[in-house]
């Protein structure tokens, strides 16, 4: 039995959750996400509430099961509060700033590195070694700010390169004489 598959999903108020067969539209004040059931799981909106169920008790019914509620919760989360992720650029002459949608970045390379922001995600340089990714869509502000990561992960010798902001990079000694 899943746990999480067990709790219901609160409704907040200004929030209208919306179920047409497998579908499932969630609209807020930051705007509107909608995600399609698998036919293993079954969800039943009852006043301010939305219950995950499985249809079958086998394996991709119960794996399903807390999944979908989880993905749920989030739409609900996104459409109202949304979600953020903040990059650090650490190095010597390591920055970045906006033209126009374009995130230009200078990671060290002998050439700028040109990112255009999805749609629906919009990224910030308030500062020249910080970058701020936001949106409604949880997963995907979590890949566009892993695809910054990517350009330049941080090294374990000096610890250059793009991080998270916090994230603690492991650092390794270098060599000896």
């Amino acid at each position: 039995m899943s746990r999480i598959g067990k709790k219901p999903v609160e409704i907040p108020s200004g929030v209208t959750l919306t179920q047409k067969g497998q579908l499932v539209s969630v609209k807020g004040t930051k705007g509107e996400l909608s995600f399609k059931l698998p036919d293993s799981v079954s969800g039943k909106l009852d006043g301010n509430e939305f219950t995950v169920t499985p249809i079958v008790a086998d394996n991709t019914g119960r794996s399903m099961w807390g999944m979908c509620r989880t993905m749920i919760a989030n739409m609900i989360q996104g459409v109202t509060n949304g979600y953020k992720k903040e990059l650090e650029l650490q190095g010597v002459g390591y920055r970045a700033q906006m033209k126009g949608n374009t995130l230009s970045m200078q990671l060290g390379f002998s050439h700028d590195i040109n990112f255009d922001a999805p749609e629906g995600i919009t990224i910030e340089a308030p500062k020249p070694t910080q970058v701020i990714v936001s949106g409604i869509d949880k997963q995907a502000v979590g890949q566009t700010a892993a695809k910054i990561r990517e350009f330049r992960k941080p090294e374990p010798y000096k610890g250059k390169g793009v991080r998270y902001l916090g994230e603690y990079v492991r650092r390794k000694e270098g060599k000896k004489k």
